[in-house]
């Protein structure tokens, strides 16, 4: 399997990516990023391309891929909608439109959240957008498409999330995520259960387009 990942210098993108170099199954990684990663490794290699709104200028690297793993996404806090649709829907929609017509047989993943609105009529306006990005990106007819919502994530493998808040609640208070995920083992993954249900989502499939944190962590096994 070759794939392609986005948000590859984000908590959940790395750590799909270091499962990714794992795994025997995949073959090649094409990451796309803004900067460098600053890894190396045989099975990867990586296109350095700004404008996440338009792909037409790198789509000759992006032909022959069985599954693209996009993961980069932000917060929505201190954004206005038209922002936030900008990052979250324009971007993933420009990516996987160009992505259908090179690899139609291809498995194409988003990385959303527990809490979204797939009815896209509520009023939290992060659980909107991230409901009508889910939606058209299934609607787009690939092979396979799954939107994973992870609620809480405990980061594996020496990863640091790159938001400053974020990061701190994990140096801080990592033990209360443990706990909750004593007393509910089904609410909480971690990066590795995601990257592993990522890769075997495309060599296996499942039988929702939509994966709660449960689907994930049986995804995984």
């Amino acid at each position: 399997m070759k794939a392609i990942i986005t948000g590859a210098s984000g908590m959940v993108g790395k750590g799909v990516l270091l499962e990714c170099i794992d795994h025997e199954a995949v073959t090649e990684v094409l990451v796309i990023n803004r900067n460098p990663l600053g890894i190396q490794h045989p099975k990867l290699k990586e296109v350095i391309h700004r404008d996440f709104a338009d792909f037409t200028a790198i789509q000759s690297e992006l032909e022959g891929y069985d599954a693209c793993f996009f993961c980069m996404g932000v917060s929505s806090v201190g954004m206005n909608e038209a922002d936030y649709q900008r990052v979250t829907y324009d971007f993933a929609l420009a990516l996987a439109r160009v992505l259908r017509t090179l690899n139609p047989d291809m498995t194409f993943n988003y990385v959303s959240g527990v809490g979204t609105d797939s009815t896209e009529k509520g009023r939290s306006m992060w659980a909107r957008v991230k409901g009508k990005t889910e939606n058209d990106l299934i609607g787009l007819g690939f092979k396979q498409a799954y939107m994973f919502r992870p609620g809480m994530i405990i980061p594996k493998r020496g990863i640091k999330s790159r938001t400053k808040a974020y990061q701190f609640l994990y140096d801080y208070f990592l033990w209360l995520v443990n706990l909750v995920k004593f007393f509910s083992p089904h609410s909480v993954v971690d990066t590795t259960q995601v990257g592993k249900a990522m890769i075997n989502s495309a060599l296996k499939g499942y039988s929702q387009n939509v994966l709660a944190p449960k689907d994930i962590i049986i995804l995984a096994k």
